[in-house]
């Protein structure tokens, strides 16, 4: 399997920002719900850079408000650090924690299609927002972005496997929350 292939196939869980001292330590802003275990020494994370998929092991960490602070093996300097600025990190599907029924990955949810129980396609999620009541799917469809309530009395159905949503909003709801791009 091509590094690309294998790339394709892992999760999202954080970016590099940028280097962090002078001794090849990098701030991340992660993009998991664990982030200490995530993060934490002894874990490998993958990088890609062209078309080269390079593995490295967490060796420290710290964190610095919310965010973690990691040492990669073999990155030892301040230079080295610099080329993994805004590198995304990745690590295999299997690697990811199964979450209790009814929850789900961010990466689950991204690119699921988004209907009604009545059968209007509403969209495709193209993104998630945090919300202090709810996070929200983000849909577009033809130019037009809808925000969604992520809670079980609308979304009724969540099919990863299928990548569908089944929503039945309150009336009005659709039509308040859509956006045109």
């Amino acid at each position: 399997m091509a590094d690309t292939d294998k790339w394709d196939e892992m999760v999202s869980v954080g970016r590099i920002a940028r280097p962090h001292g002078n001794r090849g330590r990098v701030i991340v802003d992660p993009d998991s719900d664990f982030v200490e275990e995530r993060f934490a020494p002894g874990k490998t994370v993958f990088i890609r850079q062209g078309s080269e998929v390079t593995a490295y092991c967490i060796e420290d960490v710290r964190f610095h408000r919310g965010r973690p602070i990691i040492g990669l093996g073999g990155v030892t300097s301040i230079s080295m650090a610099e080329v993994l600025a805004s590198a995304e990190l990745r690590v295999p599907q299997i690697d990811v924690a199964a979450l209790p029924s009814g929850q789900y990955y961010r990466h689950e949810l991204i690119g699921c299609r988004v209907g009604t129980v009545e059968g209007d396609h509403l969209g495709v999620v193209t993104d998630i927002e945090e919300g202090e009541g709810a996070d929200r799917l983000i849909l577009r469809n033809d130019g037009d972005e809808v925000q969604i309530p992520l809670v079980d009395a609308i979304c009724v159905l969540v099919d990863v496997a299928a990548r569908r949503i089944e929503v039945d909003p309150p009336d009005g709801l659709v039509e308040l929350n859509r956006t045109g791009a």
